[in-house]
C-alpha cells in the first residue's frame, strides 16, 4: 500500500491484453511505454483511472490501458472527458488527443476544456500530419507542405498548439517528445499532478507519412544545440557547456545570444509561475522553424480555480438555499401537462 491507501502496482497492471497496432517505428509506442512505466509511480489505482480520446492513431491509446477509458468520436475527446470529470471529480482523467483531432474539428472543445481549467491531464500528439486517414495535411503541418491533399503545398498558416492552449489560458503548458523517455515521464508525472487543466504537446513522428519531421530538433545528435531545457528558477542556456542562451531584446522580443557576448547576468531566468501568459507565450514562439533552437520543458504552472470544484461548491449552495435536489419533482414541477388518451382537440 502506498501512503495514498492505493495498493502498489506495476507497469503489467496498467497494460491490456489488446494487440497494439500502430505502424512499426511510430512514436506512438514510446508515448505507451512512458505513460505505462509512469503509471505506478502516481499513486493511483486503474480502476480510479479513465483514458478518454478521440480518432486518429494516437486515440487508440484507451484500448492499450488496463483502465477505465472511451475511443469517442473525432474531436469531442476533450467535451466527454469534461463530463467525466464533473460528475466524477473523484476519479483520474486523461484526454489522448492528435493534432488533427484536437486542433482542427476538436478545436473548440479544447481551448473550452483549457479556459474553463477542468481537472485533465491532455496529452497532444504532435506529427503535423493526418496519419489515420494516410497522410493529409493537419493543422500544424507547415506552409508548402505537399501532401495528398495539398498537392501544391499547404498555404494554410500552421497552428502552436502551445500558443493556442496559452491564448486559452491554460494554467499548466508543456512539450516533450517521443524519443526521451525519461524526459515524457517526467513531464507528464507534473501534469498529472496539477490541479487543473494540463496541456501537453508531445513532438511525435509519424515514419509513413511524415517521417523525420522533427529531426533537425529531437535527434540525439542535435539535441545539444537545438533543444533549449526549460528549468524554472535558472537561467535559460542551451548548446555546449551552454555557450548560447536567451535575452529579453529592449523592443520586448525573446533573442537567441552567445552568453560569452552579453553576460550571464543578461540571460532570462525561466519563471513558469507568472500570473500573466505571455511570458510562456514568447518562449513558445521563439522557434520560427525547424532550424531554429526549440525550447522544452513546462512552460507555464499556475494556480486558479479548478472548474469541478467551483461546480461542487455551487451544487452545495444550492442544496443550502433551496434543498436536496429531487429529479422526481423537477420533472413534475411547472410546465408540464397532462394528456387525456382519447381526447380529442375541437376544431
Amino acid at each position: 500500500m502506498t501512503d495514498t491507501g492505493v495498493t502498489l502496482t506495476t507497469k503489467k497492471d496498467w497494460t491490456s491484453d489488446q494487440e497494439v497496432r500502430w505502424c512499426p517505428g511510430c512514436g506512438d509506442y514510446g508515448i505507451l511505454q512512458a505513460v505505462q512505466q509512469l503509471m505506478p509511480d502516481l499513486g493511483v489505482a486503474p480502476e480510479n483511472t479513465v483514458f478518454i480520446s478521440g480518432i486518429g492513431c494516437s486515440s487508440r491509446f484507451p484500448y492499450y490501458m488496463n483502465t477505465y477509458g472511451m475511443h469517442s468520436i473525432h474531436g469531442r475527446a476533450p467535451a466527454i472527458a469534461t463530463g467525466v470529470a464533473t460528475a466524477r471529480p473523484d476519479l483520474d482523467v486523461w484526454v489522448i488527443t492528435g493534432d488533427g483531432d484536437g486542433l482542427s474539428i476538436g478545436g473548440n472543445h479544447l481551448i473550452h476544456a483549457l479556459r474553463r481549467n477542468v481537472n485533465l491531464t491532455i496529452l497532444m500528439f504532435n506529427n503535423r500530419i493526418y496519419g489515420l486517414t494516410k497522410g493529409q495535411y493537419s493543422p500544424t503541418s507547415a506552409v508548402g507542405k505537399v501532401t495528398k491533399s495539398t498537392p501544391f503545398g499547404s498555404i494554410d498558416p500552421p497552428f502552436n498548439p502551445l500558443s493556442v492552449a496559452l491564448g486559452a489560458e491554460a494554467s499548466f503548458v508543456a512539450r516533450t517528445h517521443d524519443l526521451d523517455r525519461q524526459h515524457m515521464m517526467d513531464i507528464f508525472h507534473q501534469a498529472h499532478d496539477h490541479r487543473g487543466a494540463a496541456f501537453v504537446e508531445i513532438y511525435q513522428n509519424c515514419n509513413v507519412f511524415n517521417d523525420g519531421q522533427f529531426n533537425n530538433i529531437t535527434k540525439r545528435d542535435a539535441r545539444d544545440e537545438m533543444m533549449i531545457n526549460l528549468v524554472h528558477g535558472e537561467p535559460i542556456t542551451f548548446g555546449a557547456d551552454g555557450r548560447r542562451g536567451v535575452i529579453m531584446g529592449s523592443d520586448g522580443t525573446l533573442q537567441l545570444v552567445d552568453v560569452a557576448d552579453v553576460g550571464l547576468e543578461r540571460i532570462l531566468v525561466h519563471d513558469r509561475h507568472v500570473d500573466s501568459p505571455a511570458l510562456a507565450f514568447a518562449l513558445a514562439r521563439l522557434n520560427d522553424d525547424d532550424a531554429s533552437p526549440t525550447p522544452f520543458g513546462v512552460f507555464r504552472q499556475v494556480q486558479r480555480a479548478e472548474y469541478t470544484s467551483e461546480v461542487d461548491a455551487q451544487v452545495v449552495a444550492a442544496s443550502q438555499r433551496y434543498g436536496a435536489p429531487d429529479l422526481a419533482d423537477l420533472l413534475r414541477s411547472n410546465g408540464t401537462w397532462t394528456v387525456t388518451p382519447g381526447a380529442e382537440s375541437g376544431g
